[in-house]
């Protein structure tokens, strides 16, 4: 890294690079994730030009900001990516499932990289010669010899601010053939003169670049070249970029039978997203020309990430989000336009930190906000009635402030779909399967904690669909289905929570199997048992129906530790199956585990806070109402409706000093699809509660979810709403 460090200074004399260091390494995970996407969306037989000029320019950014920083091994994988794609997008080559391959090895290649890079050089680096050595003989128009016949080169180290040409020679096309071309190139107004000493200098280390000479101009503050050259406008532009802005350059023709430049390139323009801002008087017109593709390596004027100034030393930290419309480029000797107005930012990039930061002071505001309330409750409204105005806006100002809050760490599903289908088009090859994927409910948010801890259970799942799931192509044919098989992830809210499915129309589950297989290991079992226990069989520790143990799954050292880790996160796990005809697996978790409205309820002389989402109803009863049944559990009637009563006084064992008080109130929740009546003492009100983890502070109580604090400074505990449901189930 320290190379690194000295060769990102050296462009920019006593300018520190490494401060868009983070920045760097966020938009080029950003852009190798797009590429991803889209090279698994890619229609092999009908590539349109936008899909293959997208790719192109993700590896395009990436490449120039390794280049930028000093990462050259990154800038050299993508640079190789960067010339596959150039010949694809050209229609020099048809793209083939050998080429996609190894464009997503690549890029995964490039991510080890530049994790490398960012923990600070430690660890050992992926090797990518094989890589380069198949990039270019797919890019040379043959077919990619096997793996293991290659015989990996040795990484050639890359140059800091200019690629050569790739070893291999790729032939050109009729209509881009290049003609030598006289140009007179100006270049200002400029803060320094060695910048245009720079420009000088790429035409002497630069082979083939052409010929430059200095013209007289009566300006102090620009340069006025002479140049004989084959490239194209853009070429030059993007070495120019390097240097100084493209919109101090000014290129004109100074040949009538000067040919255009190839057509069908791609660059960044002046006034793309993320372009610093230009002064009205640096504005010089710059010869209309298609676009091509960088020689060089660096950012240009408006990419991702590029630093306002060099000497500004200010760090571009909003990120646009919005696309913006192409700024057209005027022609040669036309009057120069007005600088187009800057897109206002849509987004801006926050440690996750602080945001928990903000989302425990809220927490605590809404607890003062509950004490100011309840101690307020005595005052005579006629004497304090502008003070209890004041506390009716901030009890509303405080709930609108929690709302917003909240939703800032809400994060789309769509972030954990994404890294889906690559796993299974690796997967679905491996085994020899044809598998389609089908995503639901993309726009449904979850907290991110949570998003992140149940990422892995829901790949656990999703594997399972694919190797025990959906069968072999010609098994699906004989059993009447399409050789292709469906595995479907959806997500959407169900009142408090979000549940989440995965489903695949497979083989199902085989419950004589899973019954012959619980005696085998000697489980307690029986045949009269329902289907939803038999599939609850699944997820004992080490079970396994698989008869051939892979590396993919077969262990049987998995489904159990799915259900432990979304238990942990107080969710739950359910099994549907039919055989012959798939299976679906339900996920079901909170929302969120910070702020909540709830419900208070007095039992004794304790008070319980039950989510108000899971409340139904609730209703005075009579002590006749209640049925007694066997083992002593209790129903009650609700508009012809049998359901389980839960005494909380029994099951918390609370000490009661009124005896001859009885609790005659009802309170009908449900979760999981079930519904159980609560027997409390009374009703004490609705209001926001900060959930407490119990479990860090004290340690796990069965039946509670977690604390929280009163107005009156004491401590509630939350009940769990799908553990109690689950208890009377037993």
């Amino acid at each position: 890294m320290a190379e690194a460090h000295q060769e990102a200074g050296g462009s920019g004399g006593d300018f520190d690079l490494t401060q868009f260091y983070q920045i760097f390494f966020e938009e080029a995970a950003e852009n190798l994730d797009l590429m991803e996407q889209m090279l698994l969306n890619l229609n092999l037989e009908t590539a349109d030009d936008e899909a293959l000029n997208g790719v192109f320019r993700c590896a395009h950014s990436v490449k120039g900001g390794a280049a930028t920083f000093g990462f050259s091994d990154v800038a050299e994988l993508t640079h190789q990516m960067e010339s596959l794609l150039d010949r694809l997008r050209r229609h020099e080559l048809q793209p083939n499932a050998a080429m996609v391959d190894v464009l997503l090895e690549s890029a995964d290649a490039s991510r080890g990289l530049l994790a490398r890079h960012q923990a600070g050089g430690e660890g050992e680096s992926p090797p990518t010669a094989d890589l380069v050595q198949r990039i270019r003989i797919l890019a040379s128009g043959q077919d990619a010899m096997p793996k293991a016949v290659i015989a990996p080169s040795q990484p050639q180290p890359a140059p800091v601010v200019v690629v050569s040409a790739p070893s291999v020679p790729v032939p050109a096309p009729v209509k881009s053939a290049k003609t030598n071309r006289s140009l007179e190139i100006s270049i200002g107004p400029l803060e320094r003169l060695d910048q245009a000493d720079a420009i000088k200098e790429l035409f002497r280390d630069i082979p083939g670049l052409g010929d430059i000479k200095v013209l007289p101009c009566d300006q102090a503050d620009r340069r006025v070249f002479s140049v004989e050259t084959t490239s194209s406008d853009e070429d030059l532009l993007d070495l120019f970029a390097f240097h100084v802005s493209r919109a101090q350059v000014s290129i004109k023709e100074n040949s009538a039978a000067a040919v255009a430049a190839p057509e069908s390139g791609y660059g960044f323009f002046d006034g793309a997203a993320g372009a610093p801002q230009v002064a009205p008087q640096s504005v010089a017109p710059i010869a209309a020309a298609p676009l091509a593709p960088s020689s060089g390596f660096g950012f240009f004027d408006g990419a991702p990430g590029a630093p306002t100034s060099v000497g500004s030393g200010v760090a571009a930290v909003i990120e646009v989000a919005q696309p913006t419309e192409t700024k057209v480029l005027p022609r040669a000797g036309a009057k120069p336009a007005a600088p187009m107005a800057q897109p206002e930012a849509a987004t801006i990039r926050v440690a996750i930190s602080k945001v928990d930061q903000l989302i425990n002071l809220v927490g605590e505001l809404v607890i003062t906000q509950a004490m100011l309330a309840q101690n307020s409750r005595a005052l005579d409204p006629a004497l304090y009635q502008q003070l209890l105005t004041g506390l009716t806006d901030l009890d509303r100002n405080t709930r609108d402030l929690q709302e917003s809050v909240m939703s800032i760490r809400m994060i789309p599903m769509s972030i954990v779909f994404s890294r889906f289908p690559r796993m299974l088009r690796d997967l679905a090859s491996k085994l020899g399967k044809k598998v389609d994927f089908v995503t639901q409910g993309e726009a449904t948010e979850l907290d991110k904690g949570l998003v992140e801890k149940i990422t892995d259970p829901l790949t656990h799942l999703v594997r399972n669909s694919c190797d025990h799931g959906v069968e072999m192509p010609a098994d699906r044919v004989r059993a009447g289905k399409s050789e292709t098989g469906t595995i479907t992830l959806s997500a959407a809210h169900q009142g408090g929570s979000i549940v989440i499915e995965v489903r695949d129309d497979g083989r199902g589950m085989s419950r004589e199997r899973i019954l012959a297989k619980a005696k085998e290991r000697g489980l307690d079992v029986s045949d009269q048992m329902s289907d939803a226990d038999v599939w609850q069989l699944i997820f004992a520790p080490g079970f396994s129906t698989a008869e051939v143990v892979t590396d993919v799954s077969g262990r049987g050292v998995g489904m159990d530790v799915v259900k432990r880790n979304i238990n942990a996160l107080n969710g739950t796990v359910e099994i549907d199956s039919a055989e012959g005809y798939g299976m679906k697996v339900s996920v079901r978790l909170p929302l969120t585990l910070a702020i909540m409205d709830g419900m208070s309820v007095g039992v004794g002389d304790e008070v319980y806070i039950l989510p108000l989402s899971s409340v139904v109803e609730s209703f005075q009863v009579k002590a006749d109402a209640v049925s007694t049944v066997g083992q002593g559990s209790q129903l009650v009637k609700v508009r012809d409706e049998y359901m389980p009563v839960i005494e909380l006084e029994k099951v918390f064992q609370i000490p009661r000093f009124d005896f001859e008080r009885t609790s005659d109130i009802m309170v009908v929740i449900e979760a999981d699809g079930s519904r159980v009546a609560l027997l409390v003492d009374e009703l004490l009100g609705q209001q926001q509660v900060v959930v407490k983890n119990l479990e860090s502070n004290y340690r796990k109580v069965p039946n509670i979810s977690g604390a929280t604090i009163l107005g009156d400074g004491k401590v509630a505990l939350i009940l769990d709403t799908g553990a109690l449901v689950r208890r009377s189930r037993h």
